[in-house]
């Protein structure tokens, strides 16, 4: 067993990665047929969407699998990809990092292109991201994403303008050296899954805590405060009982054959969908 706690600003973050006091969720259903799906994301109506590197194409599904809307390709044009490595939805807006296009492009809610994020060229080097992969909208609706090429989260507003980074060589002991996915949840913090480390901070950038995973950890998501984490095979939620202690265990998926490909999970309406590189496999409690 695997446990970490650590005390910082009255938070708890309780780490366990073990079976004990397990959750278990069934399987009901599967669908999709993806070439190499890499993220995927929920709106709060409840559609799912999904990027996939195969085809550098995204996807809208509701979530009984019918694909309502496909948009994209291979390009640097608007509206196509090179490499789509990380999507966010919110209710009118779905934004995807565009990896190798250095950019980040949003659409409305059916995948219409709406604007392109560049600033790689900018003589402002505070707000340069390259290789983005990565994004999320905070609750007051500003966006932030992280620059893997500079190591650090950055900053902008509904309308684009720089607002601020951080994680970056100045930030002390909360330094990103690798980040990964980059999530909000519904009390303005910023989850930022590093290599080897979890490590949050405020909406304006100043570090709260964190906790290491030792590499065990490969996503995360936050969908309306549900917590959960993933590695190739393995599930974990929040499993705590108060909105300041974070306790993550590990998920039994029962009726369905053990899984060495999960890319991704998420907890919405009870049900547990968890992204494999070729589909999506639902569970329920």
């Amino acid at each position: 067993m695997f446990e970490m706690k650590i005390f910082s600003i009255g938070i708890l973050l309780y780490l366990l990665l073990t079976n004990v006091s397990a959750q278990s969720f069934v399987y009901q259903y599967d669908f999709g047929e993806f070439a190499n799906a890499s993220s995927f994301h929920i709106n709060p109506a409840g559609y799912l969407f999904v990027t996939d590197t195969g085809t550098d194409e995204i996807y809208k599904l509701d979530t009984l699998g019918i694909l309502l809307k496909d948009a994209g390709g291979y390009g640097w044009s608007e509206g196509a990809f090179d490499d789509p490595t990380g999507i966010y939805a919110t209710t009118l807006n779905v934004y995807v990092c565009d990896k190798n296009n250095h950019r980040l492009q949003s659409f409305d809610k059916d995948l219409n292109f709406v604007s392109t994020l560049y600033t790689r060229e900018s003589s402002n080097e505070d707000e340069r991201f390259g290789y983005p992969v990565s994004c999320a909208v905070s609750r007051q609706g500003d966006l932030f994403l992280l620059d893997s090429e500079n190591n650090r989260v950055i900053g902008f507003d509904l309308f684009g303008n720089f607002l601020r980074n951080f994680g970056g060589y100045d930030a002390g002991s909360f330094q990103l050296s690798k980040p990964l996915v980059l999530r909000t949840s519904g009390y303005s913090n910023i989850f930022v899954l590093d290599k080897n480390d979890i490590i949050i901070y405020d909406s304006y950038g100043n570090g709260i805590s964190s906790f290491p995973h030792k590499g065990l950890i490969n996503d995360l998501n936050i969908i309306f405060n549900n917590f959960s984490a993933s590695c190739d095979s393995m599930v974990f939620i929040n499993n705590a009982s108060s909105n300041d202690e974070l306790k993550l265990v590990q998920v039994n998926l029962t009726g369905f054959p053990p899984m060495k490909d999960i890319v991704s999970s998420l907890i919405f309406n009870n049900k547990l969908y968890v992204l494999r590189r070729n589909c999506i496999v639902v569970f329920e409690k």
